[in-house]
């Protein structure tokens, strides 16, 4: 066992260690803290020096070269005059390129070998000429271009700078080209805008005179500085350079400044830790209520939600999804499909679409069938999205499922009701047209009579040894027949318009819809006086419907227009059906010529129970629009240009 003095001593003696390593640790903080601004400032300082350095280097070899460029056309100009001299034109025509090429010359001079002044081109002519024989006479000594020294703010030539360039004849002096430079278009056109705002530039004389300055971003600090020696021969002159910026700067006091900082950085990072912590312990205790609330209201629900992870494994369902199915959670949470309340004949479907879920794609919104655990089958609707968590990851699907059993026995209920306001509209329909039809079959029985009767007579008279006539016989029974056939088809169009049957989708020709009817409209139109135009073009694509129910709407809208047309000038009763096919629909319009429709009717046109006849019950239009929105197409309505109205009900184009 080991003695408690010795470790309680040995505690002792590592004590100090632990506060001496802290203090070490803030005090080498500290001189870091003060080591790094005067580091970084003396970084920044001598890097502006260097940059500066070489940004002045770069602008004197910049005037060097173009003075050089310039002292090259000049040589060539003179070995041209002291061979050969051009034409004054030509001469001067030269002279106007060299001052086009070099903006900072402001005169050119070509002496003869006394100095008399052969040409000249630049500067007013009332400038002094340069006046400096001593370089002169340099140059013609030694046969070399020479700059003079430039001329400063006292003389007469301030700011200028010339150059001169004897000519030789077969070793004659035969005179001298003289260049006057202006040093400050020198600076001005040369030397970058960007530099000239960041540093006064200045060429110096021999005495540090300043001769040409700019300054575009202001005078300089004088903190970073350089000069740079120009190699002209013969002139002393010397670019120099100042920065506008100034030294940067280390924070005052900085050791206290840094104390208060890390005391204010120690004393917020308490502040903020303890105002987290404090967060932290509200958002808990929130999420508890809402995990409480939101059990609670999941639990209310008579929606059931389902959520599933991205391998299509159950990881929550609420009471109203285990009700539905007739399964305990514990039966639906961690499997896998498939699931038990898949109903048998709709097996595939699951299948298929479970596959769309394992590639990331789902229907949003569908309907099928669930079984319960007693075997009792339970249509659903079903919404899902995706499941995202807090970093916008998707981690699964989260669905919502509606018992739509009441919705759809509600819909069976419609549909048979609808399917009885089809019927008695049909039969009000023929109620209407009963007389006209009465009138109609008299006449083709009547003609039957007549024919029938006069084959009897041509019997008898053959009876009496009167020869029969075969023509006039088989005439007569030629049209007994014909209108016997017409009697059957107007009795057999009625017949199948009033009769009840269950609502058949079938590829269907506009044109047998039109011809199905045809009789009953042209019986309605005769009895009216109207005239019937039928407007079908012969490559109209056929539409997926119930045939009867077309029918039915054909009729009705035929019957409104011949109706519109009972007050107008009998040769304005004109009704025309006309169709026509986009790319997605086809079309079907009844154009009559009547009184129209006016705007507050028109608002209520296919109301149920509206009507503007006095013995019509309201149905007519309404089961009209009903019927064509069955086939998910539209019925419209518009003016006719011509007077009247035109009904337009368009079907979608079977895919």
């Amino acid at each position: 066992m080991k003695n408690p003095f010795s470790l309680r001593r040995r505690a002792n003696l590592a004590r100090p260690w632990r506060w001496l390593v802290p203090v070490l640790l803030v005090l080498l903080f500290l001189a870091v803290l003060f080591w790094l601004p005067w580091q970084a400032r003396q970084m920044e300082t001598n890097e502006r020096q260097e940059q500066l350095i070489a940004d002045t280097l770069w602008v004197e070899q910049t005037l060097r070269f173009e003075l050089a460029r310039s002292e090259e056309a000049l040589a060539t100009l003179g070995a041209d005059l002291a061979g050969k001299p051009p034409a004054p034109s030509v001469l001067q025509a030269r002279l106007a390129q060299l001052f086009k090429n070099g903006p900072e010359l402001r005169q050119v001079l070509w002496l003869g070998p006394n100095g008399e002044v052969l040409a000249r081109h630049g500067m007013d002519p009332g400038l002094a000429p340069p006046d400096d024989t001593d370089t002169q006479d340099m140059a013609r000594r030694i046969r070399a271009g020479r700059y003079s020294e430039p001329y400063g703010a006292t003389r007469h030539r301030a700011g200028l700078l010339d150059y001169y360039l004897p000519l030789y004849r077969d070793n004659d002096y035969v005179g001298s080209l003289v260049a006057t430079y202006s040093l400050k278009v020198l600076l001005s056109e040369t030397v970058p805008w960007w530099f000239a705002q960041d540093n006064a530039l200045a060429l110096l004389d021999r005495n540090d005179v300043a001769v040409a300055a700019r300054a575009d971003g202001g005078p300089g600090r004088g903190v970073y500085t350089h000069r740079r020696a120009f190699d002209l021969p013969g002139a002393s002159i010397v670019l120099a350079t100042d920065s506008v910026k100034g030294a940067p700067r280390l924070l005052p006091n900085l050791l206290v400044g840094s104390v208060i900082v890390l005391a204010l950085g120690l004393l917020w990072s308490l502040l903020t830790l303890w105002r987290h912590i404090s967060r932290t312990l509200a958002a808990e205790s929130a999420l508890r209520q809402q995990m409480a609330f939101r059990t609670a209201m999941e639990n209310s629900l008579m929606t059931g939600l389902r959520a599933r992870d991205l391998e299509g494994r159950v990881t929550y369902v609420n009471k109203a999804f285990c009700t539905m199915v007739g399964l305990a959670p514990e039966e639906l949470l961690g499997k896998k499909p498939p699931m038990p309340y898949w109903a048998p004949e709709v097996r595939g479907e699951y299948e298929q679409r479970f596959a769309g879920v394992l590639a990331g794609t789902i229907t949003p919104q569908f309907e099928t069938v669930f079984q319960r655990s007693d075997g009792v089958r339970v249509p659903v609707l079903v919404f899902e999205a995706p499941l995202v968590d807090s970093r916008g990851d998707q981690t699964g699907w989260m669905s919502s499922i509606l018992d739509i059993t009441d919705r759809k026995r509600v819909e069976e209920l419609n549909r048979q009701q609808q399917e009885k306001l089809e019927a008695g509209a049909r039969l009000a329909t023929m109620g209407e047209i009963s007389s006209m039809l009465a009138h109609e079959l008299n006449q083709p029985l009547a003609a039957i009579s007549s024919y029938t009767a006069g084959a009897l007579n041509v019997l008898e008279r053959a009876d009496k040894g009167v020869p029969i006539e075969p023509t006039l016989l088989r005439r007569a029974l030629e049209q007994a027949r014909q209108q016997a056939q017409r009697a059957g088809q107007i009795i057999k169009s009625v017949h199948e318009f009033v009769k009840k049957s269950e609502p058949v989708r079938e590829t269907v020709a506009i044109d047998s819809v039109v011809d199905g009817v045809r009789a009953l409209i042209e019986l309605q139109t005769r009895q009216a006086y109207v005239a019937l135009q039928i407007e079908l073009p012969p490559d109209l694509p056929p539409v997926l419907a119930d045939r009867l129910m077309l029918e039915q709407v054909l009729l009705n809208l035929t019957r409104n227009g011949i109706e519109a047309m009972a007050e107008v000038a009998p040769e304005r009763r004109i009704l025309r059906i006309a169709a026509g096919a986009d790319a997605a629909h086809v079309s079907v319009s009844v154009i009559d010529q009547g009184h129209g429709i006016p705007l507050e009717v028109a608002e209520r046109l296919f109301s149920p129970f509206f009507s503007t006849k006095a013995e019509g019950m309201g149905m007519g239009l309404s089961i009209c629009r009903t019927a064509i929105e069955f086939h998910g197409g539209t019925l419209t309505h518009a003016p006719n240009p011509g007077g009247g109205t035109v009904f337009t009900f368009s079907l979608p184009r079977p895919a």
